[in-house]
């Protein structure tokens, strides 16, 4: 009698289809985000990178983990925004060898924004109630954070 052979779990139907969605959700969120960086004549990249800028000033080598890019690209990149005023470089207070890239006040207004040209983050959440928004939101950290 033969035995049968171990194989790996296959995901369910469920698990298939809300892997599809999540997809679908990706696309269409990196799809508007390109779209309201474009209105600010910024590249994706670039609208990116202002956002994290205005959270925190970061180091150089910092923005290139986060943006899963290398060091070089992120500091054409910060060329590009210091250019237009949006983002400067200033010294590390922990450590002056260092640099770290800031935005400006304009650089600010810029990523608040494009935070809010998002129409994809107002209409569909929009119709979820507040618990079904928090249920979203607690379920997506759980996926983040490894079960």
């Amino acid at each position: 009698m033969a035995t049968p052979r171990n194989t790996p779990n296959l995901p369910d139907a469920l698990t298939l289809e809300v892997v599809e969605l999540i997809g679908s959700v990706v696309a269409r969120y990196h799809e508007e985000y390109e779209e309201a960086a474009a209105g600010h004549s910024l590249t994706g990249a670039q609208a990116r990178l202002l956002s994290l800028l205005s959270l925190e000033p970061l180091p150089m080598r910092k923005l290139a983990q986060r943006l899963k890019c290398e060091p070089s690209n992120v500091t054409g990149i910060v060329d590009r925004l210091e250019t237009r005023g949006l983002v400067e470089r200033r010294p590390d207070p922990a450590d002056r060898r260092v640099k770290l890239a800031a935005a400006t006040a304009e650089g600010r207004q810029v990523a608040r924004s494009l935070r809010e040209s998002l129409r994809f983050a107002r209409e569909p959440l929009a119709g979820l109630s507040e618990g079904e928004r928090v249920a979203l939101r607690d379920a997506l950290r759980t996926m983040l954070n490894g079960g």
